[in-house]
């Protein structure tokens, strides 16, 4: 009879570890494949050989790369090489891509960028946010950006036990964010145990000198963060779930719900055109390829343009794709004065002028 209940009980767990399994295949995308749409005037960015992860540009033209993140989970084609940040600026008739200086005193052996953000201060000072992860730790780096040295000086490093696994952060003040907190737990093991057995524990932080606080929750894997032009909404990509949610910004600083845009895609990190408002997605169409990388059959690449998401039905567009053949894994896309740069999360980067 003992031997009876224990394989009843087996076979229970095994056919409840193969829905998860076949779920989590289904939140990957995991069949998804994706017929290329091409752009016709591109080429891949010179000395960007291992991701370029989130780019950020400003209303100057003058673009930022967050290069060579590493994460346990993924492939690196530069393991033992530091990460770095790079600058291009678009109004040169053949940009180059830059790397920048940092000051003295900041650990560039550990430095291992993540997402980033720029804010421009009423005296005209740009701030450069970085998610740095440090020995696969999670910090925020604050840097001001000198513009004549082409150099960051670091002004600060923030950490919070309410920013266990930041992914992503969009600047709101000179030392204010939001920021994405892509799991609940910080642990290897765990961060595994919560993504498959799909616990919805991720969340939105704001983080000011004042203040630290929760302010959204929920999130299968909240991920990409950016800001409408007129600052009163929040998007905030929620990647496993192939969801953009629009939170409302509350003038305490809390977010609310306004609505959830369902694609068929991985959404990673979000930009938004400053000549229309449009957001900018760069998408994983196939997650599993992205995480178990073989060079026969890489990840695609896709990007994505969202027309009014506050309306009833958003036009939702490809502005481009790739099976991989060009671009593997593309993580962002930013547009300024027709030209396009499209960023991955450890493969190359490409430039187009649309």
């Amino acid at each position: 009879m003992g031997r009876l209940l224990a394989l009843s009980l087996l076979g229970i767990a095994l056919a409840l570890l193969g829905e998860r399994f076949l779920a989590l295949r289904n939140r990957l995308k995991a069949s998804r494949e994706v017929e290329s749409v091409d752009l016709p005037n591109c080429h891949l960015i010179k000395g960007i050989e291992a991701g370029a992860e989130d780019i950020d540009i400003l209303p100057n033209g003058l673009a930022f790369f967050s290069v060579g993140l590493k994460c346990p989970s993924l492939h690196s084609f530069a393991p033992d090489k530091p990460g770095g940040i790079l600058m291009m600026d678009l109004n040169e008739e053949n940009p180059r891509a830059l790397e920048l200086r940092i000051s003295r005193g900041f650990n560039l052996a550990l430095f291992n960028p993540h997402g980033i953000s720029t804010f421009i201060d009423s005296d005209d000072t740009v701030y450069l946010f970085v998610v740095n992860h440090p020995e696969f730790k999670n910090t925020v780096e604050i840097f001001k950006f000198e513009e004549e040295e082409n150099s960051l000086l670091h002004l600060k490093t923030i950490k919070h036990e309410l920013l266990p696994s930041v992914n992503d952060i969009i600047a709101v003040g000179p030392e204010h964010f939001y920021a994405t907190n892509d799991h609940y737990f910080s642990d290897p093991f765990l961060k595994y145990l919560e993504t498959y057995l799909n616990l919805h524990w991720t969340n939105v932080v704001y983080y000011s000198p004042n203040e630290v606080k929760v302010v959204a929750e929920g999130f299968d894997s909240a991920n990409g963060i950016n800001i409408s032009p007129d600052k009163k909404y929040i998007y905030v990509a929620d990647i496993l779930a192939h969801e953009i949610h629009v939170l409302e910004k509350q003038p305490n600083m809390n977010l609310t719900q306004l609505k959830v845009l369902k694609l068929d895609t991985l959404v990673d990190n979000l930009s938004i055109d400053p000549s229309s408002g449009d957001i900018l997605v760069g998408c994983h169409p196939n997650g599993q390829k992205l995480f178990v990388y073989d060079p026969k059959n890489p990840p695609s690449s896709e990007v994505l343009r969202i027309q009014n998401i506050l309306s009833e039905k958003p036009t939702v567009t490809t502005v481009y794709a790739n099976n991989g053949s060009v671009l593997q894994g593309s993580s962002v896309a930013s547009v300024y004065d027709k030209k396009l740069l499209i960023g991955t999360l450890y493969h190359r980067a490409l430039y187009c002028e649309l």
